[in-house]
């Protein structure tokens, strides 16, 4: 799948599949797709999770099948031989979803993407962002939590931040932009672990930068920025291009922290400026970056 046609860095902007589940419209980004292909052989495995329908093996690779309908608790498919497997690669792992159909590739922007609100769907526990389109409303699903809740080792990892010693505690300011409640939870668990209290939570790029932007005399300064890149209404790229295009706020270091940071995702957060860009779930190598950027 060729991601070229995504756009030059920082113009919040984002690709889409939609695929459907029963009879719901639902998004995966671009980038976190591989490849999408015909069912193939499962081989059950033994006391896996219920979302797991077992095993594929693709091209020498094992990978994992997540059923999305049993996720979400959809009916199951009504003609199975036309379902399709999305693979999809995410925190450095890859994974099969197996949908009901997939339909196109869809050019949007996170501005038109809204944080669900609790009334407005019964799926709002996987749900990061309603998407509307002309007549279109799907949801973006939060992989990320559908495959830590699987496999809760792919998520962060408290003990490998007690594994780095006795901590000072340090009086920085940390600003984080992480639309996923979950991770939200963990970062704060980790970086408190880590020596680092004084952290500031919000739930989009906008929300982040209309903070770090809006003179006020009662905000610390921040000292260092930690941006998830998937966001509603800005994404992490374009928070990051307006920080460095902004002459007092420039020199703050901006670490993104992302489940998709492949190579060209890399090339695009160099070209915003990015001081450094860490994978999920690589909490260890986060917090020594902290601090290598605090020192």
């Amino acid at each position: 799948m060729n991601h070229d046609i995504l756009l030059e860095s920082g113009t919040n902007e984002l690709e889409i599949v939609l695929f459907t589940i029963a009879n719901s419209s639902f998004g995966i980004n671009v980038l976190k797709v591989r490849e999408i292909i015909n069912p193939l052989p499962i081989t059950a495995t033994p006391n896996s999770h219920q979302h797991v329908e077992g095993i594929i093996r693709l091209r020498q690779e094992v990978i994992p099948v997540v059923d999305l309908a049993n996720v979400l608790a959809l009916p199951p498919s009504e003609k199975p031989a036309q379902d399709k497997l999305i693979i999809a690669e995410l925190n450095k792992m890859k994974v099969a979803f197996h949908v009901h159909s997939v339909s196109r590739i869809h050019r949007i922007s996170w501005e038109q993407i809204e944080k669900p609100s609790d009334l407005s769907t019964g799926f709002e526990s996987h749900t990061i962002g309603i998407v509307k389109m002309d007549q279109i409303l799907a949801l973006l699903l939060d992989f990320e939590k559908i495959v830590v809740d699987i496999n809760p080792k792919t998520g962060l990892d408290v003990e490998e931040v007690k594994s780095l010693g006795e901590r000072e505690r340090s009086n920085k300011h940390i600003l984080i932009a992480e639309d996923s409640a979950v991770l939200r939870k963990l970062l704060e668990e980790t970086l408190s672990t880590a020596g680092y209290n004084h952290l500031h939570f919000f739930n989009d790029g906008k929300a982040a930068w209309t903070y770090l932007s809006t003179e006020n005399v009662e905000n610390p300064v921040i000292d260092l920025v930690i941006s998830d890149i998937e966001m509603p209404q800005m994404d992490g790229h374009h928070l990051t291009k307006k920080i460095k295009e902004h002459p007092e706020l420039n020199q703050i270091p901006i670490v993104i922290f992302s489940s998709i940071i492949s190579d060209d995702l890399y090339h695009k957060g160099e070209k915003v400026g990015a001081t450094e860009q860490i994978s999920k779930p690589e909490i260890g190598r986060l917090i020594t970056t902290i601090d290598q950027c605090l020192a």
